[in-house]
């Protein structure tokens, strides 16, 4: 097991890491709300990158608006190691998701400092712009840029006021013509591998009773919207048989996505986020209803038959009513596997502390997925109380946190002397 000193003396600087950001946040909004481009969030990168330079690390932010902490290597010429997570949150979301990747890296950082080792290579420690959804619904905004996946379409996308998101990035500081041709981390300059530290977010750790969870694969996201177009009429006088209402027909799609998701053959989850209704009078029949929902799974091939499922069920329940459904899909992103590299390397570095671990599947997207694009990829889990996230009673203990970096800080001392396959995508 690593040295109890250093980890007393980790515990005490994670615990007051995490309490200092936690302070950061949207006095107006519940739990703990930074949301990218906030004021809030402006603020605690400040205090980021105070943090990244007291670890000894030289700091900038790049073209895609990502913090980024340098820990030199004996050979900077060599490809970089690369970790880090998101210090951005959901409107009423916990003080730990993304934040203990990134402070969990600057904890690594301290340890390998305390040990007196030196790695061959770059350390880079990433604060990553805008990994959570926004209100222009395009996530991990920082890592898709340095993956080259941002377009210019996206900086078209709007909110709910207009504002679009190339003008976001402005007031923020970030010139988005920059951002399209920023990618820096293509070609000769791909990272030799990327490996975060996160809390899982759900409850299997806890549930097995297992300190570190490592990542098997991302789930794919396939995202919807469903249109029902029925027969607008008097709510008082139109006689129940003789309507075509399309909020009946919505709710029976929301039963329709919830049965996709209860009959995957293993991992699978589906949600319906939204619904709205085009008419706001409470005494009209509804006549147009827009349905937002998402399928995950890490099963490629049940989540690719999916839409046509699902759209077979919602608009057969739809036409025994009477009403016409409409679905669109998009893809958020595809199921993306872990290296099996980093993943070894990582069992390794649990096992040489003594620490159980489990091959965990991750249920919510994170940055990893469009580091995968550059770099053999992998992930760490530590617990979640109850397995909540997202919401204020998210948490994490400071000693679970402390067990995952110490197993991050041991799988990059391996990783920096791996010689690993490059990404494939």
């Amino acid at each position: 097991m690593h040295d109890a000193a250093t980890a007393a003396g980790l515990d005490a600087w994670l615990e007051n890491a995490v309490g200092e950001l936690s302070g950061f946040s949207d006095s107006d909004r519940p739990g703990w709300t930074r949301e990218v481009f906030s004021e809030p969030y402006r603020a605690s990168r400040a205090w980021t990158a105070g943090q990244m330079r007291k670890a000894g690390l030289e700091v900038h932010q790049d073209a895609a608006g990502n913090l980024v902490g340098r820990l030199p290597g004996t050979n900077p010429a060599a490809p970089a190691l690369v970790t880090g997570s998101h210090t951005d949150t959901v409107d009423g979301g916990g003080r730990f998701d993304g934040v203990v990747g990134v402070l969990g890296a600057l904890g690594a950082v301290q340890l390998l400092a305390e040990r007196g080792m030196k790695l061959q290579r770059d350390l880079l420690v990433v604060d990553f712009l805008g990994e959570e959804s926004n209100p222009f619904g395009l996530s991990c905004l920082g890592s898709r840029a340095l993956a080259g996946e941002l377009t210019a379409a996206d900086l078209e996308r709007t909110d709910y006021r207009g504002r679009s998101l190339a003008a976001a990035y402005e007031t923020f500081g970030i010139d988005p013509a920059a951002l399209l041709s920023a990618a820096p981390w293509t070609g000769e300059r791909r990272p030799h591998a990327y490996v975060e530290l996160h809390i899982e977010q759900g409850p299997v750790l806890e549930e097995r009773g297992l300190p570190l969870g490592i990542v098997t694969a991302i789930t794919g996201i396939e995202r919807l919207v469903a249109s029902f177009t029925g027969s607008p009429d008097h709510a008082g006088t139109r006689p129940m048989a003789d309507r075509r209402d399309a909020m009946v027909a919505a709710a029976e799609a929301v039963l329709a996505v919830r049965q996709e998701g209860c009959g995957a053959p293993q991992h699978g989850v589906s949600t319906v986020t939204r619904l709205e209704n085009a008419s706001p009078a409470p005494n009209v029949v509804p006549s147009l209803v827009r349905l937002h929902g998402e399928v995950r799974s890490v099963d490629e091939t049940w989540l690719a038959g999916t839409r046509s499922r699902l759209a077979a069920e919602i608009a057969g329940r739809a036409a025994a009513h009477g009403v016409e459904a409409d679905l669109s899909w998009s893809t958020d992103n595809t199921v993306v596997r872990a290296a099996d590299s980093v993943q070894d390397l990582a069992a390794q570095a649990a096992d040489a502390a003594g620490i159980p671990w489990a091959p965990i599947p991750s249920g919510a997207t994170h940055d990893a997925v469009h580091m995968a694009r550059l770099a053999p990829m992998g992930m760490i889990f530590v617990p979640s109380a109850g397995g909540r996230s997202h919401c204020p009673e998210e948490f994490t203990s400071t000693s679970q946190i402390t067990t995952g970096v110490h197993v991050l800080a041991d799988t990059l001392v391996r990783l920096d002397t791996a010689h690993l396959a490059p990404a494939t995508s």
